[in-house]
């Protein structure tokens, strides 16, 4: 589809609030999914490492008694 001008693309023959609207909110939801996932990532990261450094603290601990 050629458009004769940017104002032309813009209102995508009648449709753009409707198509625009679409990319729109369809960009929002990814940009969420993404910043949903570096969170969570985050987060897990650190749980893993709390978890790493409370298993050796309980290795050393039981190294200590012996």
């Amino acid at each position: 589809m050629q458009f004769d001008s940017f104002a032309d693309f813009i209102a995508m023959g009648g449709y753009g609030f409707y198509v625009w609207l679409s990319f729109g909110t369809c960009a929002l939801i990814l940009l969420g999914i993404l910043f949903s996932s570096l969170r969570e990532t985050k987060q897990i990261m650190t749980s893993v490492a709390q978890q790493i450094a409370r298993e050796a603290r309980i290795k050393k601990a039981k190294q200590e008694q012996v």
